[in-house]
């Protein structure tokens, strides 16, 4: 008996309906480019409002009587749904014809495979298997398009066989998209946060493990690092990418050899904050093994309405306006205090209070 989505979320863990609803999303924005090439040219806009049906749904659900790991699950998908609402509305919007249009192809589409019964996901001309990793009931994080063009640029850095390298300031959400995307393509990221102490041996050993696992290294302001160890460094790493690209079982590392695990192959992804006093400038040699990319500023306006409609606000656009607005007037007007801040760490905090407060207050 086929269940409607609101019903289903609650039979199954947070990591499988995540999967399937990002299936059937795909499916169902293919099937609307089919019915758009057959002439019917309100597809897309007949499935637009079947999403915003299902977002008010999940609004009511929210503010009900709920576990909290059946909340988090909700406001989970809620965020992925308002994610593939805004797609869907921009796909309206420039008139795309085909599901090849880039503004479809530029986003993380799963597909069942029937052949090998496995998840493909295909973003641009990259495509992978799901890996299955458990991940848990974390959340996910708020896919604006800067995150959109950094999962672009790292999952492309990943088909040359090449690491990723986002840079920014402090709060743009370098290592939580690495993350992210990490926990969206279902495979295990670890996060190392480096500093001036690690030398060449633990980075080999790190390395090592990544190799033998299969799993994503996420090396957090890794121009902390001595520039003597970095050099060592890039040869390491050099000799995994190429036993990648040789499609070897076994490789020599450090004079060992050594397992290579293939789907999902290892993959290095190094955080910067170039503004920093004590950071070193990367070597020629480590600059070649990592696809940059510059994070500048979140989009606080996105991520503040998502985080409201994620809380049960239904009207979540108008509202966040105002938030922000009242922020932008209280960083420029108030006098400057060391304790004040106005960065995204600090909104998220206020709505997750106002959020608790809607829920406490239904009438």
């Amino acid at each position: 008996d086929e269940k409607p989505r609101h019903e289903y979320i609650f039979d199954w863990c947070a990591e499988l309906v995540s999967v399937v609803a990002r299936i059937i999303y795909t499916e169902e924005v293919n099937w609307s480019f089919e019915q758009l090439e057959e002439g019917n040219e309100n597809a897309l806009r007949d499935f637009n409002k079947k999403q915003i049906d299902i977002l008010n749904k999940y609004a009511e659900l929210i503010l009900g009587d709920l576990t909290s790991n059946d909340r988090r699950k909700i406001i989970m998908l809620m965020t992925l749904d308002v994610h593939a609402r805004d797609v869907v509305i921009g796909l309206v919007d420039t008139k795309a014809e085909t599901k090849e249009a880039f503004a479809w192809m530029s986003q993380l589409k799963y597909h069942m495979d029937d052949k090998t019964n496995t998840v493909r996901i295909e973003i641009c001309d990259y495509v992978t298997y799901f890996g299955y990793e458990y991940i848990g009931n974390c959340g996910c994080l708020v896919v604006t398009p800067l995150t959109d063009r950094c999962y672009i640029t790292l999952t492309q850095a990943m088909r040359l066989i090449l690491g990723g390298a986002p840079a920014g300031p402090a709060g743009t959400g370098k290592t939580e998209t690495t993350k992210d995307l990490g926990r969206a393509l279902g495979v295990m990221v670890y996060v190392f946060n480096c500093s001036d102490q690690m030398d060449y041996k633990s980075m080999g050993q790190t390395f090592k493990g990544l190799s033998q696992a299969g799993a994503w290294g996420c090396f957090d302001e890794f121009n902390r690092i001595d520039i003597s160890v970095l050099s060592v460094v890039s040869t390491q790493y050099k000799t995994i990418l190429d036993a990648i690209r040789g499609k070897k079982a076994k490789f020599l590392f450090e004079e060992e050899e050594i397992v290579l695990n293939k789907e999902p192959y290892c993959c290095a992804f190094i955080t910067m904050n170039p503004g920093y006093a004590g950071r070193t400038e990367l070597p020629e040699s480590v600059k070649a093994l990592f696809r940059p990319c510059a994070m500048i500023t979140p989009d606080m306006d996105l991520i503040c309405e998502i985080m409201l409609m994620s809380e049960g606000y239904a009207e979540g656009k108008i509202l966040a306006r105002k938030f922000m607005m009242l922020y932008r007037l209280s960083e420029a007007l108030l006098s400057q205090q060391k304790h004040y801040d106005w960065k995204l760490r600090a909104v998220k905090t206020t709505l997750n209070v106002a959020g608790g407060m809607r829920r406490a207050d239904r009438e």
